[in-house]
């Protein structure tokens, strides 16, 4: 997954260029604040004791910040979907900062397969620390089954 650093080398700090290429999905679910869409990736863990759906949603908003943090992108947005459409889910390569590691052994369980052992928190290269909140961010599953590069661009 990781090009040229293993995962457990990132550090916080750290400013990775991401990107997944897109899958398609189905839309679900719309509501006034979300649309959900079957994950294309994944698969849920019938020995969770998270009774995950099998779905992401994606907030319907350009303005909110749930929007601006998260990695994943739907083509066309969110605002623009109807259930039953078919959309493209992916990471537009971008770039982010590492505010956080996530460690777990067992692995996490989040009600989907494969179980995370490690997550990374991270913000878009260019957030500054002073407007971090602590709900902010995005997590990187290292162990996920979407096809998601992660090349480590620069080491504070």
């Amino acid at each position: 997954m990781a090009k040229g650093t293993p995962h457990h080398e990132f550090r916080v700090g750290d400013v990775l260029r991401v990107s997944c290429p897109p899958a398609e999905a189905r839309v679900a679910e719309v509501s006034r604040f979300d649309a959900s869409v079957e994950w294309p990736w994944a698969e849920i863990d019938p020995q969770s004791q998270v009774r995950w759906n099998g779905r992401r949603a994606f907030v319907m908003s350009s303005d909110s910040p749930d929007w601006t943090m998260s990695l994943f992108k739907t083509d066309p947005e969110p605002w623009n979907l109807q259930v039953g459409d078919s959309c493209l889910v992916g990471i537009p390569e971008t770039l982010v900062r590492i505010i956080d590691i996530g460690r777990y052994d067992p692995p996490q369980d989040v009600g989907r397969l494969p179980r995370p052992h490690t997550m990374l928190v991270v913000v878009p290269a260019d957030y500054s620390d002073e407007a971090l909140s602590e709900h902010d961010g995005d997590t990187i599953d290292l162990e996920s089954a979407a096809p998601v590069t992660v090349e480590l661009v620069s080491r504070s």
